[in-house]
């Protein structure tokens, strides 16, 4: 009986702490269809915008309405693939999902 309470408790840990986060969900999951991985757009948006801040702030607005003259995408990229749709997540999923993903790919502070 132990045993078999011990090997259910395991079995809902591990199948609880496996659960994808918003960004990994939402946003991961569509960008690993192309060919340019996420951390490229990081990249992209950290050099036109400079801050946390701006870097998300402008991201958010992209996402909630993607327009061409917004996009860092290539023309090429765009082509091939097409414009972003807009997101369906709510304001507050949306930020949460990309405080996740600056905390990702952000080196401040990490360099040694």
């Amino acid at each position: 009986m132990a045993r078999l309470v011990i090997f259910l408790c395991l079995t809902f840990s591990f199948a609880f702490s496996n659960q994808k986060n918003i960004y990994e969900k939402n946003c991961v999951a569509c960008h690993n269809r192309i060919p340019v991985s996420i951390d490229k757009y990081f990249y992209r948006y950290l050099l036109e915008y400079s801050s946390e801040k701006d870097v998300k702030e402008a991201m958010f607005l992209f996402l909630k309405n993607p327009t061409l003259e917004k996009s860092l995408m290539s023309e090429s990229l765009i082509k091939r693939f097409g414009l972003k749709k807009k997101t369906k997540l709510s304001n507050e999923a949306l930020r949460e999902a990309l405080d996740i993903y600056w905390n990702e790919y952000n080196l401040f502070g990490k360099l040694k």
